[in-house]
């Protein structure tokens, strides 16, 4: 079965890249922040677009009760998210704090455009952390306290 990634998510992943891409073309410290943020953000997305976001495809299926033989191509992507979990959310916070320093720059340069993407960029990360992250560990039987 192939599980391809809800449109909404797919399409907001595809805007960041497309603001990011944008930015990394300023000058000065705007777009030199930017390409750090670029270098850290690309490879973080490809693993969540690799095996983290598609499981998600199941979800309306899953909640009405339908579960099928074809759905087990789904298990090697939650288990590897259950590997590599702590560590992209390791990356969160590296990705927050490169956007802070874009941020910065953004701001000292008067390149708002780039501000509001950093503190949208900021939110994206923190939903990711908060919400779904802390329903997975409960789902796995992982202590909250051990979770951060």
């Amino acid at each position: 079965m192939q599980l391809n990634i809800p449109t909404p998510l797919k399409v907001e992943h595809e805007q960041l890249h497309a603001d990011l891409a944008k930015a990394t073309k300023e000058d000065g410290s705007t777009g030199e922040a930017a390409r750090s943020v670029a270098g850290i953000l690309h490879p973080h997305f490809v693993k969540e677009e690799e095996f983290a976001l598609p499981p998600l495809a199941l979800l309306t299926r899953l909640a009405q009760g339908e579960v099928v033989p074809e759905m087990k191509s789904a298990i090697s992507m939650t288990d590897r998210l259950k590997i590599e979990l702590h560590h992209m959310l390791e990356e969160h916070k590296t990705i927050v704090d490169a956007l802070e320093k874009l941020a910065d720059a953004a701001r000292k340069e008067g390149k708002m455009e780039y501000l509001n993407f950093s503190g949208n960029l900021i939110l994206h990360a923190q939903n990711r952390r908060g919400g779904l992250v802390s329903r997975c560990d409960a789902y796995w039987g992982i202590p909250e306290n051990e979770a951060q």
